[in-house]
């Protein structure tokens, strides 16, 4: 099984220009001292520049469903392929799409080889999206999104619930979570009840080390 590690810069000012390039090699560096995939996911003006400065997927926080046309402002998934990018966020909680257009964009990733990670809020919306078959769900209550207690803890009962529901759909779609996940121990709760993953932003982008950070991290899959 393959454990990943996925850090969203959000628009963070800790992980913007310059310092989103050096966050990425701090990821990078985990990544290869402990066999742990990490994926950095920089905001849309750092993206290119990320990618070429780092050997470790990175990926897009956002797509909107438009092919390329005149549309001032979008981001197309078929210009991030274009690009280079591997993958992307689709439906974060502060990038809500419909469901028609998260179809869409799962149905494009497909088509155009690239990894999709759906965002979720709870089991039951887990479920309805890996019917659309992802590569992953990532379950993040938005109630927890920046906070100190972590959804494996607050929440383990919504994690096991979600781990069953995708597989019940479909073996294929792995399930990340996120939500208030800081330290090794809420990565090792979260293994056990069947994540094989983690989405997380502020615990290693505003972190007084991000590189200590992404390591403990690293260290509950070991």
């Amino acid at each position: 099984m393959e454990y990943t590690i996925m850090v969203n810069f959000k628009m963070y000012r800790e992980a913007s220009g310059a310092r989103a390039v050096e966050l990425a090699r701090h990821l990078q560096r985990a990544q290869e001292e402990t066999g742990i995939k990490f994926v950095a996911i920089p905001s849309t003006l750092d993206l290119l520049k990320v990618s070429e400065a780092v050997d470790i997927d990175v990926y897009a926080q956002h797509a909107d469903p438009v092919k390329f046309g005149a549309h001032t402002g979008s981001i197309s998934i078929e210009a991030l392929a274009d690009a280079g990018i591997p993958g992307l966020l689709i439906n974060h909680s502060e990038k809500r799409l419909k469901l028609a257009d998260i179809g869409w964009l799962v149905s494009e990733a497909r088509r155009l080889g690239m990894t999709s990670v759906v965002c979720t809020n709870d089991d039951s919306v887990s479920k309805a999206a890996a019917a659309l078959e992802p590569t992953y769900v990532a379950m993040e209550p938005p109630e927890l999104i920046g906070g100190d207690v972590s959804v494996s803890k607050a929440k383990p009962d919504v994690v096991r619930r979600t781990v069953e529901a995708v597989r019940a759909i479909s073996p294929r779609v792995h399930v990340l979570i996120g939500a208030g996940v800081k330290n090794a121990e809420d990565v090792r709760i979260g293994k056990e009840l069947g994540a094989v993953g983690i989405l997380v932003a502020s615990g290693v982008v505003k972190a007084r080390d991000p590189f200590s950070a992404a390591m403990d991290l690293a260290s509950g899959f070991l």
